[in-house]
């Protein structure tokens, strides 16, 4: 099995404060991984240091064996935990864009997504609701065909139908070759189409493995493992 992703002493601190320490994670292809733990674990920190958007202090990351940098951006679909479109623009200028600037942008797939969901495509980004604004980000994600997707909190916010929507979204929309990391608090809900997780506290990976071992061997859920786990550890 290939692995996409793969970290060796990975580190960053802030200004002193170490938000990862000494990451060593290989993800293989073909996987949906739950990255999974308590506010200020460094779930964020680590999905934007594998998009390139921070540099790490120490150690080094590669997807698909090149090291992070401008030839990786082609191969990672990234859905940030706040809204970055031009909220002016309309669905179909978000269309355009993505169009234009990703190769691997397949249109076809988001606006038969956005079809499904009944957005029209000459209306504002910004005048749609919460839920809507969401669909239409994960839509145009997911509509890429990328090797690597990192979603951070995709489904926070959202009612449970919509919740049932996005996560079915991400299940029937990846190439199964690829890999797609989803951080989020909502273990109960993500847990079903999880394959593996990775629970993570104070910038440390605690705990990993594949969902359906772990609830062989323990009998348990993932939420109520996360749970277990995480009522006897320190946070930040």
């Amino acid at each position: 099995m290939d692995i996409v992703l793969q970290t060796s002493n990975l580190s960053k601190n802030y200004s002193g404060i170490r938000a990862l320490n000494n990451l060593n994670i290989a993800l293989p292809s073909g996987k949906i991984i739950g990255l999974l733990g308590p506010n200020g674990s460094g779930k964020t920190t680590l999905i934007k240091l594998i998009a390139g958007l921070l540099t790490p202090t120490e150690g080094s990351i590669e997807v698909c064996g090149v090291p992070v940098g401008p030839e990786t951006k082609s191969m990672i679909s990234y859905l940030p935990d706040r809204v970055y479109f031009n909220q002016s623009q309309t669905v179909e200028q978000l269309l355009n864009y993505f169009q234009d600037f990703y190769a691997d942008f397949d249109r076809q797939r988001a606006v038969s997504m956005l079809s499904m969901l009944r957005i029209p495509m000459n209306v504002k980004f910004k005048t749609l609701s919460k839920g809507a604004r969401e669909k239409v980000q994960l839509a145009l994600v997911m509509s890429r065909r990328a090797k690597l997707y990192l979603l951070d909190e995709p489904i926070a916010g959202v009612d449970p139908a919509a919740r049932d929507f996005i996560l079915h979204t991400i299940v029937t929309n990846y190439d199964p070759t690829a890999t797609v990391l989803i951080s989020t608090h909502l273990i109960a809900d993500v847990e079903p189409v999880l394959d593996e997780f990775l629970f993570i506290n104070m910038g440390q990976i605690i705990c990993l493995g594949s969902v359906d071992d772990m609830r062989d061997k323990t009998g348990k859920t993932l939420d109520e493992l996360f749970r277990e786990v995480f009522k006897c550890l320190p946070s930040l």
